[in-house]
């Protein structure tokens, strides 16, 4: 399978499948036995619509690896972790001992400059919620920082949160290069099974709106 280039284009489903597979297995809701404790849901009146992609955005950033993620709304404040490609093409993934780890692809987009940047995270682990737990309860609207190496921080407007099954992953809308400074970050979500875990990603769309 073939990952990204430095421009943030998806090559094909490689990185969907890795986090269908890697990051949704469900332990915590397997191990418990019930639907009770399931993640937060987007509803459709958070999906994207035209006039969400044509919305101003602040002018780009130089390349800069990052390294903190924060989204108020949700009481996300994480370390990030660069995430390369495993031997078999596929994104890595934070470590799932680490429930407090998010992940970035750090051969692709830096988040702020322009292209599309991808943040991945665990929504569970055997032990309980893990960083993305609630990234389904987003809004439009809200915020996400992404703190920078270089000292400077880069905050993004959310556009949309959508969920997808595996099967019907929008690879290009999710994955496509941007013209402008956008941001993905990943966890999983939808359907659930005791076999397998859940059945698709939750996906937020965002662009940049500012600095500091």
């Amino acid at each position: 399978m073939r990952g990204f280039s430095r421009s943030g284009t998806a090559a094909d489903a490689a990185i969907a499948a890795v986090t269908v597979l890697a990051l949704c297995a469900g332990t915590w809701l397997v191990l418990g036995g019930t639907r009770t404790h399931a993640p937060p849901q987007p509803s459709a009146a958070q999906a994207r619509t035209w006039q969400d992609g044509r919305r101003p955005a602040a002018p780009p950033l130089p390349p800069s690896p990052p390294d903190r993620i924060r989204i108020p709304a949700i009481r996300v404040d994480a370390p990030l972790v660069g995430l390369g490609l495993t031997p078999t093409g596929s994104l890595d993934v934070p470590p799932a001992d680490r429930p407090d780890l998010a992940g970035w692809y750090a051969a692709g987009t830096t988040p702020g400059e322009t292209g599309t940047a991808i943040v991945a995270g665990h929504v569970d682990n055997a032990d309980g919620p893990a960083v993305f737990y609630r990234l389904g309860a987003l809004k439009k609207g809200s915020t996400v920082e992404v703190d920078r190496r270089d000292g400077g921080v880069a905050v993004f407007t959310v556009d949309a949160v959508e969920v997808y099954d595996a099967e019907d992953f929008p690879d290009a809308k999710v994955y496509g290069a941007a013209r402008r400074p956008e941001l993905r970050v990943i966890t999983c979500g939808g359907g659930y099974s005791r076999a397998t875990g859940y059945q698709g990603n939750i996906v937020v769309f965002a662009h940049l709106t500012g600095s500091r």
